[in-house]
């Protein structure tokens, strides 16, 4: 117990430090290299801290964990969407820029409609290879679109000032690349010390993979969203929970299923409504106030607690 709580406190520092830098390193990059700050928080940033999910669902994948895979991926969505962006929008409030608006959180709804009629409508409880490579398709063609977008934002970028205050770009990608690394070791030093103090304390696998891993896994956004929310990043904030919940349905899911057909249970139905529903929710916000507001982040943050109330009873 006394090494799981010692791994714990470790990670989370590492979380806390290693999100700190790999914001600002980000940041400079796209100031440096004239991208973004969207393009980035879609990209480097999002794919970044959905390393441990990406990790946790294909290891899973290769060992023949189906649930767990699946599981990972639709927990972390939601407890991104719900909890992520509620928590940032407490501390200030997050402005959701036009390009998000249009075309990002679109996306992340239609993908979710796409996963939900390829498992319970075109191959019934099951991901199958020809499902798995449409995915990875569709990720390389939104690869290919953020590219475009983000020489079009190059070219529209305001020259910044105090140019010779700006940190070099080797430096600006160092200090991404340790951030990057403290956040990927700090989640994995908090699942494991998370899941060890819950089997200690009798609770079930079930239960640790539904709420300790998906939570644990998402902690990497949740720092890197929170601490750029603190320093104002707005897009990378928001861009960041977006980009991974694509990341995690088109790359993850895509990659996991072409591994191994995945099958599922008929409670994901429920959880893939919820994480659709989550999505509903942000567009709706998105179009009709194009800011989330803190009493819209306090509503999505009590609305997740009910969804984590509901797992905990069902199972």
């Amino acid at each position: 117990m006394a090494l799981n709580v010692l791994l714990l406190i470790a990670g989370i520092a590492l979380l806390v430090k290693g999100a700190d830098w790999f914001v600002s390193g980000s940041s400079a990059i796209a100031k440096t290299a004239k991208i973004p700050p969207l393009v980035i928080g879609l990209t480097l940033v999002s794919m970044g801290t959905s390393a441990p999910e990406a990790s946790v669902s294909i290891n899973s994948a290769v060992q023949g964990m189906n649930g767990m895979s699946i599981g990972n991926v639709v927990g972390s969505n939601i407890f991104n969407t719900l909890l992520i962006l509620g928590v940032s929008s407490l501390i200030i409030p997050l402005s959701i820029g036009r390009d998000i608006r249009r075309y990002d959180i679109p996306v992340m709804v239609a993908l979710y409609c796409l996963l939900m009629l390829f498992a319970f409508v075109i191959s019934p409880l099951t991901l199958d290879i020809y499902e798995s490579v449409t995915m990875l398709a569709l990720f390389a063609g939104y690869t290919v679109f953020l590219i475009v977008r983000a020489r079009r934002g190059a070219k529209t970028l305001p020259v910044a000032e105090n140019e010779e205050k700006r940190k070099p770009l080797w430096l600006s990608i160092i200090l991404a690349l340790a951030g990057l690394a403290g956040i990927i070791f700090g989640g994995d030093f908090v699942v494991d010390g998370a899941s060890g103090i819950a089997k200690e304390l009798g609770m079930s696998e079930v239960l640790v993979g539904l709420t300790i891993v998906a939570v644990g896994t998402s902690l990497p956004e949740l720092v890197t969203s929170i601490v750029a929310s603190v320093k104002k990043e707005n897009d990378i904030a928001v861009g960041n929970v977006i980009g991974s919940n694509i990341f995690n349905i088109i790359f993850i899911l895509g990659l996991s299923s072409t591994i191994s057909s995945l099958t599922l249970d008929r409670q994901t139905f429920i959880d893939m409504a919820v994480m659709l529903g989550s999505g509903l929710i942000i567009m709706l916000i998105a179009f009709f106030s194009k800011k989330m507001t803190r009493w819209q982040g306090a509503v999505t943050v009590l609305l997740y607690a009910g969804y984590l109330t509901y797992i905990i009873i069902r199972n």
